[in-house]
């Protein structure tokens, strides 16, 4: 009885967060060994984006994929993240809001808690790197990992599906319903606009976005338009992040 009473007060939540250390070694002991680490970064995306995007898309896509594997947990979000330089300022630095840290630093964060997971009995370290700019350091990190593992049960997993999907993926979706490039964009055009309003409205300022004039790079707007995104569109991307990257990490833990 004592043990049903237990089990019925545990949180239905795939958040690791959100759990005590036995209801975690419980989890983990009936088979939720694979854990998500979702990474983001603060940073500026335009004059009608808020700087956490990345955090809060980061956590919500990292949460629904945890949910649709369901032997995963997801870790909290990195939210600082290589951003640029600070003196001088350069890449996303040059705006305020944005948060950077060194290379070095964020690769041994990642090597840390990915450490920690794997002490604990986790089996599957899973990385999902929201931004672009450190894709280079997760590569790095996981190659350093998994050699530091060889011959035991752990194993540090990038799904390339993740990111691919959320940019080249999601742009030649967006073509094909009738989106032109310069609308798209890299950073805070209406590909990052749309994917915020399915994941996240309130971050995205729409009454000023709407009557704006075209914005530009001095704005913190990279090669896209955002005035024409919608939930809608964005949903599209989110469906497909979703189920790809959850193919990809199956297939990889099944070969694990």
């Amino acid at each position: 009885m004592a043990a049903q009473a237990s089990f019925a007060q545990t949180p239905q939540t795939v958040q690791l967060q959100n759990l005590t250390w036995t209801e975690l070694r419980d989890q983990i002991q009936a088979g939720k060994t694979t854990v998500i680490i979702p990474i983001g970064g603060t940073e500026q995306s335009g004059p009608y984006i808020a700087v956490g995007k990345h955090n809060v898309r980061a956590e919500y896509l990292a949460d629904r994929i945890a949910q649709k594997l369901g032997n995963a947990l997801v870790a909290p979000v990195v939210a600082y993240v290589p951003e640029g330089g600070y003196a001088p300022t350069t890449s996303h630095m040059r705006f305020p809001g944005t948060i950077t840290i060194p290379d070095d630093v964020f690769e041994k964060l990642l090597e840390s808690a990915a450490n920690s997971f794997a002490v604990h009995g986790f089996r599957n370290i899973v990385f999902l790197g929201d931004h672009g700019g450190y894709q280079k350091d997760l590569k790095q990190v996981v190659a350093h990992l998994n050699k530091a593992w060889a011959g035991t049960n752990a194993r540090a997993i990038l799904p390339a599906a993740y990111y691919e999907t959320s940019s080249d993926g999601y742009a030649q979706m967006l073509r094909q319903h009738g989106i032109r490039d310069d609308e798209i964009g890299t950073h805070a055009g209406l590909a990052d606009t749309s994917l915020q309003l399915a994941v996240a409205p309130q971050m995205v300022r729409q009454s000023q976005l709407r009557n704006a004039p075209k914005p530009s790079a001095a704005d913190g707007v990279y090669g896209g338009d955002p005035r024409r995104s919608t939930a809608e569109l964005g949903q599209m991307g989110v469906d497909a992040i979703v189920s790809r990257t959850v193919d990809a990490i199956r297939q990889a833990t099944a070969a694990h």
